[in-house]
């Protein structure tokens, strides 16, 4: 599992696909949703606007899993 830090509250879900460079556009972000390849916390998640907070896990069907953590720095 890889770790994912961001420094602000929350991040949504559309923002987390390319900030972590697994898709390029929010369109891409979109097709791969649509697809149900995507679960958030074990659960399909269809929406990019999804806001994904530290300790969220994220899943990616056929790349990897991340989890949400606190940049305090």
């Amino acid at each position: 599992m890889k770790e994912a830090p961001i420094t602000t509250e929350y991040i949504t879900l559309g923002q987390f696909l390319k900030f972590m460079n697994i898709v390029s556009s929010g369109g891409i972000a979109k097709a791969l949703l649509e697809n149900e390849q995507i679960t958030v916390n074990g659960i399909i998640e269809v929406k990019r606007g999804r806001k994904c907070y530290p300790g969220d896990v994220i899943d990616i069907v056929g790349d990897d899993t991340y989890k949400i953590t606190k940049d305090e720095t």
